[in-house]
């Protein structure tokens, strides 16, 4: 039998999840990471996405995350988040309303940093994210 991980999600309302898995899956800002027991300790930011959970108590798990950090120690992986829920949880009238904040996000940015790229396109990139998770779940927001 493979090694587990603890594997703890962590947002700033509550602990959404907290098992032992075989492997997860993180969408990180630099792409797509998969961790197990043993893993290099690493830091990663998230970007908009789904973090599945191979392995864990109830079989596998898929939830939300709209950003944050994710700590990866051998034998645990910690996932804090500043927005975290079930795949399940999520519906098109929280899907919309991330998507606006995203939307709005980007038009602050264009109107703040005129001719500076680098805070448009991150705000971009964000809402860019946010509607590809949206497609990835059946959600889309256009």
């Amino acid at each position: 039998m493979a090694d587990k991980v603890q594997f703890d999600l962590v947002s700033p309302e509550r602990r959404v999840a907290s098992v032992e898995a075989d492997a997860i899956l993180i969408p990180g800002a630099e792409g797509d990471m998969t961790a197990m027991a043993e893993h290099a300790p690493t830091i990663t930011t998230l970007r908009p996405g789904i973090l599945k959970v191979t392995g864990g108590g109830e079989g596998d798990e898929e939830y939300i995350v709209t950003g944050g950090f994710a700590e990866i120690n051998g034998s645990a992986i910690t996932v804090l988040a500043e927005r975290a829920m079930p795949r399940g949880d999520m519906t098109r009238e929280h899907f919309q309303q991330m998507v606006k904040e995203a939307e709005d996000v980007l038009a602050k940015a264009k109107e703040t940093h005129v001719n500076e790229p680098g805070p448009v396109d991150d705000a971009a990139k964000l809402l860019s994210d946010m509607v590809a998770m949206g497609d990835e779940i059946g959600l889309s927001a256009y």
